[in-house]
């Protein structure tokens, strides 16, 4: 899984008046749980603009007085009127133990059944993986090229290498539907064919 950097400083304190000092100087109040001990820190909210405003997920090197932490997002808080960030959680990675975290489904392919009139629709778009940290993946591809038109593809179908998925063995990834200028094609070909019937007795 690709990881990204975020440079910090280490709190001295973490009363409220110095969590609100650093929030009105633009910097997020952070805490990394998982090592040793808590890690308070503070860094610049834009740092955090790669790791937040996206769709794909990563780890994060962080750096603080000149120690780097590897982590993974835990928790994080907007302030509900400017959904600003008011505070992160983070967990810190040990390269031997198996962390849980959810990563995007990314479809690729052409589908037979699409192809054909058909409407996909991705049911899942993240799916909750375990694994070592370094086997960690940056997406799951669901390959819908077989799929025809009322076809569903479940997580059982999905590549899994050096990782476990942890749905059930009857969850729906994408499903190719019937369109609905299908369906009255199909109605109407049905009718056609009954009138035609019809006509021969």
């Amino acid at each position: 899984m690709k990881s990204i950097s975020i440079k910090g400083q280490e709190r001295e304190s973490v009363g409220k008046s110095s969590t609100k000092a650093a929030r009105n100087a633009g910097l997020v109040p952070c805490v990394v749980y998982g090592g040793e001990q808590l890690l308070h820190f503070i860094a610049e909210e834009k740092a955090f603009k790669n790791l937040v405003y996206t769709p794909n997920v990563h780890t994060v090197a962080i750096e603080v007085n000149g120690k780097t932490v590897d982590a993974i997002l835990q928790d994080i808080q907007f302030d509900p009127v400017t959904d600003r960030i008011l505070h992160i959680d983070f967990y810190q990675l040990d390269a031997a133990k198996e962390i849980t975290m959810e990563v995007p489904v990314k479809v690729v392919g052409n589908s037979k059944g699409v192809m054909a009139g058909g409407v996909l629709r991705l049911n899942t778009r993240k799916l909750k993986v375990k694994a070592l940290p370094a086997n960690l993946p940056d997406f799951i591809e669901a390959d819908i090229t077989e799929l025809e038109m009322g076809n569903k593809l479940y997580v059982t179908s999905l590549p899994a290498d050096n990782f476990k998925i942890l749905h059930p063995e009857n969850t729906v990834v994408a499903q190719v539907r019937i369109s609905r200028a299908a369906m009255k094609a199909a109605q109407e070909a049905a009718k056609a064919e009954k009138g035609g019937a019809k006509k021969k007795k």
